[in-house]
């Protein structure tokens, strides 16, 4: 079953927020805390718990890092402008060829950090080749993997290097990987087809990051939003409410910008975020199902055939009608060196694609059919059965600005006219008139 996920970023996007947004939309935890086992990293544990945000009953993800590994890349008094090392963990950080990660623990707790210990860095290059070892799926290793590339291409630009040059610290990148990967492990679990982001909200002033002070929206997530498309609304909050992180998950994910003007939502999922600006941090992710058109959008199957016979295309549209076509109809075009041809139109429902295509390629010669999406305006109609001067027959009302118009059927007009020997014209007449009369 395809999935549309809308990803609400009315407080900004995270890595661990998507994750959790994901799990509490009903990612499999199960399916998940076996894929980041399957890492070839260490240093960290995962925590999924739910949490109390503005009242709310939400999910948080929180990777928690070994104590070799801890940094104070996390303290919101750090991230603007106090330097005190004592604090209480906030969100993710993420920003500098060197610190390039992202990440926030589930505990709030007070330490001292020191940095005396050295870390290693990896490349770009050593981080697909992770993703590529874990025990995921195909699909979801190609998410990760083209979260990542985007990220580091924001980066390379941001500090003016290679994309081969920049370097993810050993701290980042643990956690980094720990997020990207659990979200493409997620979307895949959750068979997401399609992602509806309409725009980011982001904060304004600055940041601190490893090499000094940065604006917001930081510059990998400019860069990110300049190359993807992606649509920024600057709020009137001051601090920083899209990661790189999240910005390079919606550029990767994002298919569609607009949601559809009718929608239902068939699932909500919330994440929380570790932040504490103005309003909540949390990201509300959906599965949504598209409603606008469901009465009234239609498919034509579309193909040109230029050596089938006249009987055996006759044959086909007998086929196809029972098999539930709305229409079916025939257009003589000319093909490539003047071959004089037929082009088969078949305007059906969605639910009957596959099996008319079936019939289609079975009995004719086309290699290929083209399938197009067709919006239709339909007047109101219902059949009726009355009982005429003739017989029984079956007519169609259609309403247009509140008055009736009736179109007996054909069957109908048919049967009457073998019986009576009438003509169509005179039956047809006939019907409508004492519609009219039995209808007052």
């Amino acid at each position: 079953m395809k999935n549309t996920l809308y990803l609400e970023c009315y407080s900004g996007i995270s890595g661990d927020m998507t994750v959790a947004a994901l799990l509490d939309l009903g990612a499999d935890r199960e399916v998940l805390e076996k894929a980041l086992k399957s890492l070839p990293v260490d240093g960290f544990e995962i925590k999924i718990s739910k949490v109390k945000k503005s009242g709310l009953d939400v999910c948080d993800f929180s990777v928690i890092l070994d104590k070799e590994h801890e940094n104070h890349d996390h303290d919101m008094e750090y991230l603007h402008g106090k330097h005190e090392h004592t604090h209480e963990h906030g969100e993710e950080n993420h920003h500098g060829h060197i610190h390039l990660h992202e990440k926030s623990h589930s505990h709030s707790h007070v330490h001292l950090h020191e940095h005396s210990h050295q870390h290693e860095h990896r490349t770009l290059t050593g981080i697909l080749h992770i993703i590529d070892h874990a025990d995921i799926t195909p699909e979801a290793k190609k998410i990760a993997e083209n979260i990542f590339t985007i990220l580091a291409e924001a980066e390379a630009k941001a500090h003016g290097v290679e994309l081969d040059e920049v370097h993810f610290h050993e701290v980042g990148a643990v956690d980094s990987i720990v997020d990207i990967v659990a979200v493409a492990v997620c979307l895949d679990n959750l068979n997401i087809t399609d992602v509806v982001s309409t725009e980011l909200y982001e904060g304004y002033g600055f940041v601190r990051c490893q090499h000094g002070v940065i604006p917001v929206p930081v510059p990998a997530v400019a860069n990110i939003a300049e190359k993807h498309g992606l649509s920024l609304h600057i709020t009137n909050i001051e601090g920083e409410l899209v990661t790189p992180t999240g910005a390079a998950i919606i550029a990767a994910i994002k298919n569609i910008d607009k949601l559809p003007k009718k929608f239902s939502i068939e699932k909500i999922g919330i994440g929380a975020g570790k932040r504490n600006y103005e309003r909540p941090s949390l990201l509300r992710a959906m599965l949504i199902k598209d409603k606008t058109f469901e009465d009234n959008k239609i498919y034509k199957l579309e193909s040109n055939i230029d050596d089938c016979t006249g009987e055996m295309l006759g044959y086909v549209m007998e086929l196809l009608f029972k098999a539930g076509a709305r229409d079916v109809h025939y257009i003589p075009v000319y093909m490539k060196k003047n071959r004089p041809a037929y082009q088969l139109n078949v305007v059906c429902l969605e639910k009957d694609i596959e099996i008319l295509e079936n019939i289609i390629f079975e009995e004719t010669t086309t290699i290929g059919i083209r399938r197009i999406p067709v919006e239709r305006s339909v007047l109101k109609r219902r059949i009726e059965k009355i009982r005429t001067s003739l017989g029984e027959a079956e007519v169609k009302i259609c309403m247009l600005n509140g008055k009736e118009r009736v179109y007996p059927e054909y069957e109908s007009i048919k049967k009457i006219c073998s019986e009576y020997k009438m003509n169509f014209q005179e039956v047809y007449q006939l019907i409508q008139r004492e519609y009219k009369e039995i209808k007052g």
